[in-house]
């Protein structure tokens, strides 16, 4: 059906969907990822190489761009159980394989992952056009950076190897919690203007 996403196809998906969003991870670095790089014992994905796509339309697979790069990431507990069935559905049984391949069993590329989950169609339908697959990246920074993490440790699970990247999450959450402290001022000094008890009302129960 036109415009509407193949829950069948989507499925095969949806764990590279999470784990980009999640883990914080890059398309190449999730479309590299292979078998023995995701341990859902320990909850951790390796990032180890990344798929680049050449002007030539060629992929090459590369070290990542720095050192920061190569990293063992966290996966929440709750992203496991559909790694793994994912893993036993559609993964080869061998540490090698990809994990998520493209139709004919190599690398998947960005523009065939767009076209079988019809991407464009998708994310619209849900309100959000314009969403990129990057995009998921940086909703997971910023659920890392509303963690309280410390700039270091925000720079190593995103792949950072400067401060300035991993600074803007952190800067963008503080610039919401102000938006929030703000509000709770409005909603305070209206109870003042309105002649109730004010702040200490707020705080202390009547009674």
């Amino acid at each position: 059906m036109e415009g509407k996403a193949d829950s069948t196809q989507d499925r095969r998906f949806r764990a590279m969907v999470l784990l980009a969003t999640f883990a914080s991870l890059r398309w190449g670095e999730v479309s590299a990822l292979r078998r023995m790089d995701v341990d859902l014992k320990a909850r951790t994905v390796r990032v180890r190489v990344a798929f680049v796509e050449r002007s030539t339309g060629g992929l090459v697979l590369e070290p990542p761009k720095s050192k920061a790069g190569r990293r063992t990431v966290g996966i929440p507990q709750s992203v496991v159980p559909v790694l793994q069935e994912h893993i036993s559905t559609y993964v080869q049984d061998d540490p090698a394989a990809l994990m998520f391949p493209g139709a004919k069993g190599g690398p998947i590329r960005r523009s065939g992952f767009n076209t079988r989950t019809r991407w464009v169609d998708v994310v619209t339908e849900m309100g959000l056009p314009g969403l990129h697959f990057h995009d998921l990246r940086h909703a997971g920074n910023m659920l890392a950076a509303e963690s309280g993490a410390g700039l270091k440790d925000l720079m190593a699970r995103m792949g950072h190897d400067n401060v300035r990247a991993a600074m803007i999450y952190q800067h963008a959450v503080r610039g919401a919690d102000e938006a929030i402290t703000n509000a709770i001022d409005r909603q305070l000094g209206g109870r003042d203007d309105d002649g109730d008890e004010g702040t200490a009302g707020v705080l202390v129960p009547a009674g």
